[in-house]
C-alpha cells in the first residue's frame, strides 16, 4: 500500500461547507487514476476478503466503479452499481443516502434474493452511504458477505457496525489535521 499512502499524504484538502474533504484518485477520480494505485488497491482487497463465496461485487456511484471494475477483471466476479439516477426498471430499489457533504437516493438493480455479494467502496466517513446500500441489499434479499472500503476516515465503519450489525474492513485509515491528509 505504499503507492496508496504516499498518495493520501499529498492530497490537497477543500472545504465544503464545514467539511475538509480530500481530494485522491481513489476518492475523486482526480487528478490522474494511475493503473498502479488501482492494482495496488484490488491486491490489496483480494488479500483482505474471502472472495470464495461471493456472486457478485456491489459498488455506489461513482468512485466505487474502477474498484469494482478491476476487481470484477481479477475474480471474473460481476458487478453491480447502485446508481444516483432512476431507472424504473422491474425491482429497481430505491434507498436515501445522507453523506458529510450530500443527500439523495441510490438505486438497486440487478441483485436477486439469495445473491452472495462483497460491496466495495472508496470512503467510509460518516457510513452514509454504507447504510443506504446494506438496507438496499437486505431488502433484495442478497447475502451480504463482506464490506470492505478503501479509505476509512471519521466515524463511519463505528456507524454502519451500530446500525446495521455488518463490519467494514478497510486498507488505511486518515484525518485531515491543519488542512493536510495524516495518515492514523
Amino acid at each position: 500500500m505504499k503507492m496508496l499512502i504516499e498518495t493520501l499524504k499529498s492530497s490537497p484538502v477543500i472545504k465544503r461547507g464545514d467539511y475538509h474533504y480530500f481530494v485522491h484518485p481513489i476518492s475523486d477520480g482526480i487528478p490522474l487514476v494511475d493503473p498502479h494505485i488501482l492494482r495496488e488497491v484490488a491486491t490489496c482487497i483480494i488479500e483482505v476478503c474471502d472472495f470464495e463465496d461471493v456472486d457478485k461485487i456491489v459498488t455506489a456511484e461513482a468512485m466505487g466503479i474502477p474498484l469494482a471494475t478491476t476487481l470484477s477483471l481479477y475474480t471474473d466476479i460481476p458487478y453491480v452499481i447502485m446508481r444516483k439516477r432512476r431507472y424504473n426498471l422491474k425491482g429497481e430499489i430505491p434507498v436515501y443516502q445522507e453523506t458529510g457533504y450530500s443527500k439523495g437516493n441510490l438505486y438497486l438493480n440487478g441483485i436477486k434474493k439469495g445473491d452472495k455479494v462483497l460491496i466495495v467502496d472508496d470512503v467510509i466517513s460518516t457510513g452514509g452511504t454504507m447504510v443506504a446500500m446494506i438496507k438496499a441489499l437486505e431488502k433484495a434479499g442478497a447475502e451480504i458477505k463482506g464490506i470492505v472500503c478503501v479509505i476509512e476516515r471519521g466515524k463511519g465503519r463505528e456507524e454502519v457496525k451500530e446500525k446495521t450489525g455488518y463490519d467494514v474492513k478497510t486498507l488505511v485509515k486518515v484525518d485531515v489535521v491543519d488542512g493536510k491528509v495524516v495518515i492514523l
